[in-house]
């Protein structure tokens, strides 16, 4: 029963479900120092004040802090330490929980939004669909200022719901903030509840992920990194969304709000890769090529030759990035989780020091555990 309704449930998604197969064998002792040596040194040319790695592959994990969390703050950055995920939240949380209504018939990955956000009305939104907003191609602007255009979160989700296309739906990816609020609606709409309680009932507390929430609890305020100083709050940002437009959210919403820690972002990884065979799972993360070319999965990204994550990632794995410095890579297929977390933002957002941290990271990681990828053949690559 089980088996028959996963291909039901496959043939809607329009793909085949996968059969899992055993992971790509792994050292059983990596050598971590050049990982290490690379985020020292990223440290100390200001990349950012502090970065934490964190890896899992099978029956292991490795986690290192570097720097301190911030101007000020000598504590060193570890396991535990907070950080605000910025767009890590639209995979986290916005995706899965999509991925949950899909699986359970309560959202059309085909049907137009509008059918789910009756306001969502204008030229061409009739044509925008589930689908569309997960892959960034509905159309929509990527950004709008809505933090100044609304003061309250009904009222920024309302002037979310009146922004106008600027191109025809599927025609060209453009990652879109503004579309990852209409699905955060969508959700909201569907569960009746909103997306801060469902993630925290559906998923953090199943999986004990302690230190995950959105609008983090003053408890926690010395494990959590600052972020940057904001002249409209005319405070540096530390326990609180670095995202202006979440923030008038009340901190919540599907494109930014999440705060979380390695180990929290391991076991959510490791989650997503036990799964990854399952029908739905796999749905989500196959290219969706729209348009041709896109690099985009259902809400996640997929390996590409300039990827974020590195340029040893197997096919069929996925990932995403955050504004604050923040990354998650997970590849099925080495049962690998490549977490890195940072607030190369602090004090001010004004860094392109950090440019290639998280791939250099995710090179190291995988020339570490993956002896296939080393000698001749990794000098080939």
């Amino acid at each position: 029963m089980r088996a028959a309704a996963a291909l039901l449930l496959a043939a809607a998604l329009g793909c085949a479900p996968r059969m899992a197969t055993g992971p790509i064998p792994l050292a059983n002792r990596p050598d971590w120092k050049p990982l290490r040596h690379f985020l020292d040194s990223a440290v100390a040319a200001g990349a950012a004040p502090g970065i934490v790695v964190a890896v899992s592959w099978p029956g292991h994990r490795y986690v290192y802090g570097t720097g301190r969390l911030g101007v000020g703050i000598r504590t060193r950055p570890n396991n535990r330490t907070v950080y605000d995920l910025a767009s890590l939240t639209k995979v986290v949380g916005l995706t899965t929980a999509v991925m949950w209504a899909v699986e359970e018939g309560r959202l059309d990955l085909d049907a137009p939004a509008s059918r789910y956000l009756p306001a969502f009305q204008g030229p061409g939104t009739d044509s925008v669909t589930i689908r569309l907003l997960l892959a960034h191609a509905s159309g929509l602007p990527a950004w709008r200022p809505l933090y100044l255009l609304a003061y309250s979160r009904p009222a920024v989700l309302a002037v979310a719901d009146s922004t106008p296309l600027d191109t025809l739906p599927g025609a060209r990816f453009t990652y879109s903030d503004i579309g990852a609020i209409l699905l955060t609606q969508a959700v909201e709409s569907v569960y009746g509840e909103r997306i801060d309680s469902l993630l925290a009932r559906r998923l953090f507390t199943p999986l004990g992920m302690r230190s995950t929430a959105y609008n983090p609890p003053v408890a926690w305020l010395p494990r959590v990194a600052p972020t940057e100083f904001d002249s409209l709050r005319n405070r540096m940002i530390r326990g609180q969304v670095h995202d202006e437009n979440a923030w008038r959210m009340d901190g919540v919403s599907g494109h930014a709000g999440i705060f979380s820690t390695g180990d929290d972002l391991l076991t959510f990884g490791e989650w997503w890769v036990a799964h990854a065979s399952d029908s739905v799972v796999h749905a989500f993360t196959v290219p969706q090529h729209l348009p041709p070319g896109s690099p985009r999965a259902l809400g996640w990204e997929v390996p590409t030759a300039d990827n974020t994550g590195s340029g040893y990632l197997s096919a069929g794995s996925v990932g995403h990035t955050g504004f604050t410095g923040t990354s998650i890579w997970m590849d099925p297929a080495r049962q690998v989780v490549i977490v890195v977390l940072a607030n190369r933002v602090h004090p001010t957002r004004a860094n392109e020091r950090f440019a290639g941290v998280r791939r250099g990271v995710g090179d190291r990681v995988l020339l570490a555990l993956d002896p296939g990828l080393q000698g001749p053949a990794a000098a080939a690559r």
